[in-house]
């Protein structure tokens, strides 16, 4: 009888007590009317401004969840808040199966939606099934090797954004990891730190401040983007300001990590960030019953992907990793790689091929994934030491692309992020023939940039003409600067400048008023005419 009640105790802690992971959603938000009247109590000038600019209006969504809600779910018996989304409008929870169930018997709660998706069906209890070990790295760091960065910027034609002196100046970026360990002490970073580009962060894994800490991944994927060593390494975003938010348990592999990261992506978006990296991908996770199946990459299951979809919808450009299961059983991208709206990006060696570990597409909904491909077998990176060294995995292809793509808004500031995201994707070498593992291709930021700017396709034009001060120049294609010469009537030189695209203006306030004839020559362009000085 001792044996048979031991047995009975165990099943019950088994089935009856085992902490469930669920989403509890409320029904409105009874301050939303205050919030909507006064937006500046719940977004930073910074994030109205970016929505402003894209002619994206505040709405509920916007507005946090009554603290009310939140206090009457933390008082609920056996219930821990794990995280909280205002976007959804839902609190991350975990607690026994009729602990959570119980809080449907709450006015304000709308429905509860458990990790476990067999438990949201009649009430069945789910048979435990065995964990399963999942893989954390996400990367394999290589040697010490002091190559240059310069091939994983080159690919993708970003060195000649930052001969223009678009280097992310403006534009901030947050990074959502696993950690950023000796950011704050190692070289590579000390450029960041002088010029104050580093604006903060938050750990939401730990629930601190303390965001220089966790696992070595997110200081890795930051020197890509932010990194600089003079004479020896640049990120593709040296200029670009950064939020650091540690979103991934490093110990674990839990949904509440998808929870994590909305709640950091809502406070990038108050904050007014203008670009998301993530570099995180998730498809198993310890308990199986957690797991997704291919089914699921859909863009609508997975609530990281729906909150990376509602980031975008804010505003905010998002770039993710592909993944790195491209070699095994179960090759597809995982999330929030399956997002409507996010550029999926997937990885390729330093001579453009296809890296076999690299995820591929098509998504569940037979949709192109990835978007575009970037450099990510052995992508030079800075490790947490500070030494110079090479990686791979599509953990460092998206953040080289995301620098880029900050790069690219810098030049293209009036552009939304779908336009943006429109004009990367068609300037890839495949876009008109993508395949599941290079999507649309290597992306061409320079050529992104010429079509975003309406360059002509031969000439030069000069306007206004007549001028009082100051002269505009658009630029024909392939052109990254002219020199500007100008000459009186009696044919005498009076001026001469270089003019760069990143820049296409030049001064003619000093002259006197009249008729003068120009020059402009550089890259096999000679053109000639006259401009009327008022």
């Amino acid at each position: 009888m001792k044996n048979i009640l031991v047995v009975l105790f165990m099943l019950t802690a088994a089935f009856g007590f085992a902490q469930e992971d669920a989403w509890v959603y409320f029904k409105d938000k009874p301050d939303a009317s205050y919030y909507l009247a006064n937006p500046t109590e719940m977004l930073s000038q910074k994030a109205l401004d970016r929505r402003n600019k894209q002619g994206i209006t505040v709405d509920d969504r916007d507005v946090p969840i009554s603290q009310t809600y939140i206090q009457g779910i933390t008082d609920a018996a056996g219930i821990t808040v794990m995280a909280k989304s205002k976007w959804f409008n839902a609190l991350h929870i975990r607690g026994a199966q009729q602990d959570i169930q119980a809080l449907t018997n709450f006015a304000f709660i709308d429905h509860v939606d458990f990790a476990d998706r067999s438990l949201n069906t009649a009430g069945k209890a789910a048979k435990p099934k065995r964990n399963e070990a999942v893989n954390k790295v996400l990367e394999s760091e290589g040697s010490l090797d002091f190559t240059a960065s310069a091939n994983q910027i080159e690919m993708l034609n970003g060195h000649l954004l930052h001969q223009q002196h678009f280097t992310g100046q403006g534009i901030t970026i947050a990074v959502l990891d696993a950690g950023f360990p000796n950011v704050n002490t190692i070289l590579p970073f000390e450029r960041l730190r002088a010029n104050k580009q580093i604006k903060g962060g938050y750990n939401y894994v730990t629930r601190s401040d303390d965001f220089y800490t966790g696992g070595t991944h997110g200081t890795l994927v930051l020197s890509t983007m932010g990194g600089y060593v003079e004479g020896l390494f640049t990120g593709t975003s040296p200029d670009a300001s950064y939020y650091l938010f540690v979103t991934e348990d490093t110990g674990s592999e839990n949904p509440v990590e998808e929870s994590y990261w909305v709640e950091a992506a809502e406070a990038a978006d108050s904050l007014g960030v203008d670009v998301i990296n993530t570099s995180l991908g998730y498809f198993r996770y310890d308990d199986s019953r957690y797991s997704y199946s291919y089914d699921d990459i859909n863009g609508k299951r997975a609530f990281i992907s729906r909150g990376t979809d509602i980031a975008v919808s804010k505003g905010i450009f998002c770039v993710v990793s592909a993944g790195n299961s491209g070699s095994t059983t179960t090759p597809n991208i995982g999330v929030p790689a399956d997002a409507f709206d996010v550029l999926t990006v997937g990885a390729v060696d330093q001579n453009r091929n296809y890296a076999g570990f690299s995820s591929i597409g098509p998504t569940a909904d037979n949709r192109i994934k990835p978007d575009v491909m970037a450099k990510g077998s052995q992508s030079s990176n800075s490790n947490v030491n500070g030494e110079i060294t090479t990686g791979s995995g599509t953990s460092f292809a998206s953040p080289i692309t995301a620098g880029l793509v900050a790069c690219l808004w810098q030049a293209l500031p009036d552009k939304t992020n779908a336009e943006l995201r429109k004009l990367i994707k068609e300037s890839a070498d495949r876009y008109t023939a993508p395949t599941p593992q290079y999507g649309y291709g290597i992306p061409d930021f320079y050529k992104a940039m010429q079509t975003g700017m309406n360059l002509t396709d031969e000439k030069f034009i000069v306007y206004p003409n007549p001028a009082n001060d100051i002269v505009h120049l658009k630029f024909p294609k392939d052109t990254p600067s002219v020199t500007v010469t100008i000459f009186n009537s009696l044919g005498q030189c009076v001026k001469e400048l270089q003019v760069m695209l990143g820049s296409p203006v030049f001064w003619i306030s000093e002259l006197a008023a009249g008729i003068y004839n120009y020059r402009l020559e550089g890259f096999g362009k000679d053109q000639k005419g006259k401009i009327i000085k008022q």
